[in-house]
């Protein structure tokens, strides 16, 4: 009988690093990552096969989909990839879990598994936070692979190394007296990573009987300030905490990221998304496992040195050397979501957007489009390029991407994949542009203050020219596109 073989995306994460050694003693695993620290470090003898995937190029991830049964998947855009981005994390998520999705279909991936958050009982995802949809807009996009779904929902997945837990732990320990604000009155069910783990080697084992949305949670039902005082209680610590519901939820965020340590790019969408009551809907998995599930105090426990100090991610020991590699390599992604017209996909985006953007900034720019699919920007009177790009000759009218091979504005010997997408997303609602690995010729400060703005100004404009498209009567549309 065939070993299944494991792939997993975000395999240096939490819950990536948890997982791995009990997923080896059944089936072949693959670990993915983007960390040049973990590569650099893997030996011949490990037991699982480590695989560098740059989430954002469809050859790296169709290769590392390659001959895989089951994707696990586990990644979420918190942490920069690279020296400038320009982008939201739900954007980033967004494109990731649609190169995933279709890499999927292309390698037959049977199944794919995804930890996502819990959802509020009263689900609109209109009036949940951006950190919320997110996590859902992934799951649909996942969805529309060929692949069948599995979605696990949990809410605050307890362990050592836990980003959350993390925010949590540092604050009982270094504040004395907390004025707590409203979001910590809400109620959620707190998970260990031990039954995470349970929960997803079942879904592995009988993927046919696990299609769909699962939330899964331990036994204790508790609020965010109830799980602050029995972190104080497990510390053996007496704090003393009061509710301020006049805290501005803006100050909360950078009263949180200061005293717990944690990025307020990590800590700002986790609170946002605590204003909502996230417990455990039943279901036939949550019934499996809720038994021998863990309490919220053990699992702590477990989280914790004999100090009090959170447990560290093993991938801190290589995060510094990959923040290192980021900055030194200087390169950029901006990302942007566009409009999409009714019955347009994104190859008419492009186009559009090459007619657009000269006759827009007609007075200093001009574009010239060879029969070889050269496209050249130049500003007027000056002779040299600013840039030059080619389009790739493999891509489809849903996805596109123009390499950057030239012009006084890129540092193409630095950067050779260098490249501008549009890529269809969300069974066509919107188009994603993006800026992948460019490297300016520019220094970079002087990049950062000039090109860098220009370029969103310009994209934003886009925008909007593509939203009055889309409001507008079908009439007026043909008047609005650029001739």
């Amino acid at each position: 009988m065939k070993i299944k073989k494991v792939a997993v995306a975000g395999a240096t994460g939490f819950v990536g690093t948890a997982i791995i050694d009990s997923l080896l003693k059944k089936y072949e695993v693959r670990g993915l990552t983007r960390s040049e620290g973990k590569i650099s470090q893997a030996t011949e003898d490990d037991p699982v096969e480590w695989t560098y995937c740059d989430v954002h190029s469809s050859d790296s991830v169709n290769l590392a989909l390659e001959g895989v049964d089951c994707l696990i998947y586990l990644i979420h855009s918190m942490v920069p990839s690279s020296r400038l981005t320009q982008a939201s994390f739900q954007d980033l998520d967004v494109l990731i879990a649609d190169q995933f999705a279709k890499s999927s279909s292309l390698n037959k991936v049977k199944q794919i598994i995804y930890i996502s958050g819990l959802m509020p009982s009263e689900f609109e995802i209109s009036k949940t936070s951006k950190h919320l949809q997110s996590r859902y807009e992934v799951e649909r996009i996942l969805e529309g692979s060929d692949a069948s779904l599995t979605t696990l929902r949990c809410s605050v997945i307890v362990g050592p190394g836990g980003s959350s837990l993390k925010i949590l732990i540092n604050l009982v320990r270094r504040i004395v007296i907390m004025g707590l604000p409203t979001w910590t009155s809400s109620m959620t069910q707190p998970i260990a990573i031990h039954d995470v783990e349970r929960a997803l080697k079942i879904c592995l084992d009988d993927p046919i009987n696990y299609v769909g949305s699962f939330d899964i949670g331990g036994p204790d039902v508790m609020t965010y300030k109830e799980m602050m005082q029995s972190t104080a209680k497990t510390m053996k610590r007496k704090r003393f905490m009061f509710s301020v519901p006049i805290i501005p939820i803006s100050f909360s965020k950078r009263w949180v990221s200061t005293f717990s340590g944690v990025s307020i790019d990590l800590v700002g969408p986790l609170i946002d998304s605590l204003k909502h009551d996230l417990v455990v809907k039943k279901n036939r998995l949550q019934h499996l496992i809720i038994d021998k599930s863990e309490q919220f105090e053990k699992s702590l426990e477990n989280s914790m040195d004999k100090k009090g100090f959170p447990i560290n991610n093993p991938r801190q020991n290589y995060r510094i050397f990959d923040k290192k590699n980021i900055r030194k390599a200087k390169r950029v992604r901006s990302v942007q979501r566009l409009p999409l017209p009714e019955g347009k996909n994104a190859r008419w985006v492009m186009e559009e957007y090459l007619r657009w953007l000269p006759k827009t900034l007609i007075t200093i720019l001009r574009c010239d489009v060879t029969d070889d699919k050269l496209v050249s920007f130049y500003l007027r009177l000056v002779p040299k390029p600013l840039l030059v790009l080619q389009l790739d000759e493999h891509g489809t009218d849903q996805n596109l991407v123009l390499k950057i091979v030239g012009g006084i504005l890129a540092n193409v010997g630095d950067s050779p994949n260098g490249r501008l997408e549009f890529r269809e997303v969300l069974q066509g609602q919107s188009v994603m542009s993006a800026i992948h690995d460019f490297s300016p010729s520019l220094p970079w400060y002087l990049y950062n203050i000039t090109q860098a703005v220009a370029h969103l100004m310009v994209m934003k404009a886009f925008g909007h020219h593509l939203q009055k498209i889309c409001e507008s009567p079908p009439k007026l549309q043909q008047k609005l596109q650029t001739v």
